[in-house]
């Protein structure tokens, strides 16, 4: 099968949508799939060119079998709504106008969560006459008013429009929550054309290891317990939340706070450790994916906050997964939904109230004055990995896929 997939975040990058499909891709290509990924060139969330590549109108490369063609987009940081509509925009415009170059597929994928992209993913299927799938990662535009970026206006009742209009042409929605699914067939989407594959991790890559001693030198981590965040600092994640625990933490020596990653609200991140001199918290900037199986052995407990909105209820972070397959346990901070339900089901970690900082500061105390509720923690999480392995997940996916390029060639014999 030939798959022609649409995403403006890719490897080098290293958040969760280019990961996830990534580690889908590389999957499909070794069952003997043919896999092309139409994306921009790597510079999320800086908005700065990756070094090594240019913002060229086309440019083809292959990645571990993967067919990437990146194409030319107006770049911005991941900041300021109206600099990141062009850059949406400019992809939706440039990656259906390169498509036309590209060998007919037999299923188009295309993922959100701007819808954007979907746009672009809904017009390469009619260019191309072949079914659309729409990869739903997220519930955008509600998103972005869940965040305060935007209020209810026209703007955001045009979006809404655009969102129904998108799930009712697609041929099949794959929903990373359950929640989405619910959601969406409330609305009327009908229920049968929508799959729900959550994400996951690689297996292959992370897994259980001693903390590195160098990095732990190198970050004056040695001897603490080190409560880490690792990922995008963005609006929705309630950081300065976390750094209100931090502040409640000073008096203990042997705790510390490491943050790697970069994003809209890092910036004001600095700031706040600086101006209340934040002496138990360790800030480094975005690192290579490469790099974080080595960061995470640093961590004794993964912090997984969110705002405080009902949004937040139905997604789940995709993080709890790598700290399940590191074997770290989670502390969550997020309204209770699915994936509260997950890590209690798992025995993966604790959950505490959303952007409560007095009882995130009390569990994160009393985990690291407890060694042995430590370790089992450690064991059940660890033992709770094989659930979500991207093994699995990926051939979930593709029998998605398989299903929406069968379901056209069946119409066109039967049209014949």
């Amino acid at each position: 099968m030939r798959i022609l997939f649409l995403s403006d975040n890719f490897p080098p990058e290293g958040n969760a949508p280019a990961t996830r499909l990534y580690e889908h891709a590389t999957r499909w290509v070794r069952a003997g799939h043919e896999v092309t990924v139409i994306t921009c060139a790597p510079n999320f969330p800086e908005g700065k060119l990756f070094s090594g590549y240019r913002n060229a109108w086309r440019q083809v490369e292959m990645m571990d079998g993967i067919r990437v063609v990146r194409v030319k987009t107006y770049i911005t940081a991941n900041e300021g709504f109206l600099k990141r509509t062009l850059d949406y925009l400019s992809f939706m415009l440039i990656a259906t106008a390169m498509s036309v170059f590209e060998r007919r597929p037999n299923v188009v994928v295309a993922t959100s969560p701007q819808f954007f992209c979907a746009i672009a993913g809904w017009m390469v299927g009619v260019l191309k006459w072949r079914p659309f799938v729409f990869e739903l990662r997220d519930l955008w535009p509600a998103s972005i008013m869940a965040v305060g970026a935007m209020n209810k206006s026209l703007v955001i009742r045009f979006l809404e429009c655009i969102e129904i209009f998108l799930y009712r042409r697609a041929d099949r929605i794959v929903s990373v929550t359950e929640s989405f699914r619910e959601d969406l067939a409330a609305r009327g989407v009908p229920r049968e054309k929508i799959s729900v594959v959550i994400n996951g991790v690689d297996l292959d890559r992370y897994e259980p290891r001693p903390r590195d001693a160098r990095l732990a030198r190198e970050f004056g981590l040695e001897g603490k317990f080190v409560a880490g965040y690792m990922g995008t600092h963005g609006m929705a994640h309630a950081l300065p939340k976390v750094l209100e625990a931090a502040e409640r933490l000073l008096h203990r020596p042997d705790i510390a706070f490491f943050f790697a990653g970069s994003g809209a609200e890092r910036a004001r991140i600095e700031k706040i450790v600086a101006e209340r001199d934040l002496h138990n918290v360790r800030l480094i900037p975005r690192q290579p994916k490469e790099r974080m199986p080595a960061l995470w052995s640093l961590c004794d407990l993964s912090i997984v906050p969110l705002r405080d909105t009902p949004v937040f209820a139905t997604v789940i972070p995709s993080k709890i997964f790598e700290s399940m397959g590191m074997g770290v346990p989670i502390l969550m901070s997020l309204p209770e939904g699915e994936a509260t339900e997950i890590v209690r089901r798992a025995g993966a970690g604790i959950c505490v109230p959303p952007e409560d900082p007095e009882l995130m500061a009390k569990a994160i105390a009393e985990l690291a004055d407890d060694p042995e509720e430590m370790s089992r923690l450690r064991s059940t999480t660890y033992a709770s990995a094989s659930q979500f392995s991207r093994d699995t997940l990926a051939a979930k996916m593709i029998e998605v896929l398989s299903g929406a390029a069968g379901s056209v060639r069946n119409s066109i014999q039967q049209a014949s």
